[in-house]
C-alpha cells in the first residue's frame, strides 16, 4: 500500500487521532506520518521536555497537537486527557496505545518490583487507552483500537520474561477485544513489531548481562523505525488485526501456532548462536580478543 494514512483519510474524514507515547520512537514516528495528512493528534507521554519539542515538530509537519503529559498507569488521568481530547475534537477516530517501557534478564534476575512497573505500563496502559476511547468510538459506530505489542508477544524469546509476558497480554486483550466488538464498526489491531532502533533501552531495568544482550539485539538490527511505521499503518489500513512488523514475521509467527514444541526448542538455540555472533563481532570491531574458556 503506497501511503497507508490515505485509506484511513477516507474512512475518518474528522481526521482524529491519539497516541500514547508520542514523544519519541515508534509514536512519534506515527504522529509525523497523521501529521502530513492534517490530522489532529493528541500526543500524550510522560516525559515533559521532550514530548514539548515533538509538539513543536509534528505542528511544523502540519498536524495539530493537543499535548498532555500523561502516565498511561494512572487510568484516571489518561481517561482525563483522552476526555479533553473528545471534549475539543468532537471524538477519536483512532486510539494508538503505543507507550511502552522495557525490563530485561533471566526469570531468575528480574525482581518483583520489575513485573509491577512493566505490567503497569505495558499492559494496564493499553487497558487504560482502550477504555477511555471506547465510549467516543462506540457512539460514533467506529473507530480503530491500535495495540502495540511487539514480536515477543509470540516468540517468547529466553532473557526477556517480563517484558515477553507483558506483551502477550496485549496480544490476548486485542483477540478478546476483536470478539467484544466485532459487528459494532470499531476495529481492533495489534502491532508485532521486530527490534528497531529506538530509545526503548533508555530506561530499560536489567541485569548487567540482560542489559549488554538487549543492546547488542538492538544495534545489530537493519530494521529500521521508519520501515516498522510504515508496516505498522499498512497493516492498520487493511484491516487486519494481528500486524506483523515487517510481515516476514509471518513464517515463525505460524512456526510457533502449528508446532509449538519444536518451536520452543529451536528459539534458545537460535538465540544463543545470535547472541555469540554479535558477541565475536563485537570484539573484531573493538579490537578486543576473545577470552578462551578455562
Amino acid at each position: 500500500m503506497a501511503d497507508p494514512v490515505a485509506a484511513l483519510d477516507a474512512r475518518f474524514p474528522g481526521k482524529r487521532v491519539v497516541v500514547t507515547g508520542a514523544a519519541s520512537g515508534l509514536g512519534l514516528e506515527l504522529c509525523r506520518r497523521f501529521a502530513a495528512h492534517g490530522w489532529t493528534i493528541g500526543m500524550l507521554d510522560l516525559q515533559a521536555a521532550t514530548l514539548a519539542q515533538a509538539e513543536q515538530a509534528i505542528a511544523a509537519c502540519g498536524g495539530t497537537p493537543h499535548a498532555a503529559q500523561v502516565d498511561v498507569s494512572d487510568g484516571a488521568t489518561l481517561s482525563d486527557a483522552v476526555a479533553a481530547f473528545v471534549a475539543a475534537t468532537g471524538g477519536v477516530d483512532v486510539m494508538v496505545n503505543n507507550a511502552g517501557v522495557a525490563v530485561g534478564g533471566d526469570f531468575a534476575d528480574t525482581p518483583a518490583e520489575h513485573w509491577r512497573w512493566i505490567l503497569g505500563i505495558n499492559v494496564l496502559g493499553v487497558v487504560h487507552g482502550c477504555q477511555a476511547a471506547l465510549p467516543a468510538m462506540r457512539a460514533a459506530g467506529a473507530g480503530i483500537l491500535l495495540n502495540v505489542a511487539s514480536a515477543a508477544g509470540f516468540a517468547s524469546a529466553p532473557g526477556m520474561s517480563a517484558y515477553n509476558a507483558s506483551k502477550a497480554a496485549v496480544v490476548s486483550l486485542s483477540e478478546t477485544l476483536y470478539g467484544e466488538l466485532f459487528g459494532t464498526g470499531i476495529q481492533v489491531s495489534v502491532a508485532m513489531p521486530y527490534f528497531f532502533k529506538t530509545n526503548l533501552l533508555d530506561r530499560l531495568r536489567a541485569s548487567e548481562a540482560g542489559r549488554r544482550d538487549a543492546e547488542l539485539m538492538m544495534e545489530s538490527t537493519s530494521y529500521t523505525l521508519e520501515r516498522a511505521a510504515s508496516d505498522v499503518l499498512g497493516g492498520v489500513a487493511r484491516g487486519r488485526l494481528y500486524v506483523l512488523a515487517p510481515p516476514r514475521l509471518r513464517a515463525l509467527w505460524l512456526l510457533k501456532r502449528l508446532a509449538p514444541m519444536r518451536y520452543l526448542r529451536l528459539v534458545p538455540r537460535v538465540r544463543e548462536r545470535r547472541l555469540a555472533d554479535l558477541r565475536r563481532s563485537l570484539e573484531a570491531r573493538s579490537g578486543v580478543a576473545r577470552t578462551p574458556p578455562a
